[in-house]
């Protein structure tokens, strides 16, 4: 599967099949939450966020695969991350983009 974030893959010919999206809401646990509150006291990176962030976009990468995959797609071409605070300490991550097949493998 090629994942891109342009709206062509070079020596191509597209067809386009369907929106594909995957999403997730991801937390922390309450301990490592309460240490991160107080890493805001002295500055510096929020590993613990960092790390569920990651780990968030790689999940909701892979739900936008799985979907595309069964479309029977070859890509997914102009793919787009977006987040929100769902509420203190938690995020969704949302992942889409268009599934394609090639039309001349």
């Amino acid at each position: 599967m090629i994942l891109v974030n342009t709206d062509y893959i070079s020596g191509k010919e597209l067809e386009m099949l369907s929106i594909v999206k995957g999403s997730t809401i991801q937390t922390k646990n309450i301990g490592k939450d309460l240490t991160q509150s107080f890493k805001t006291l002295v500055g510096g990176e929020l590993k613990a966020y960092t790390e569920m962030m990651n780990e968030a976009r790689a999940l909701a990468t892979k739900r936008m695969v799985e979907e595309a995959e069964a479309l029977g797609a070859d890509a997914v071409v102009n793919i787009r991350y977006a987040s929100s605070a769902v509420m203190q300490g938690a995020a969704e991550v949302i992942a889409y983009g268009t599934a394609v097949k090639f039309v001349n493998k």
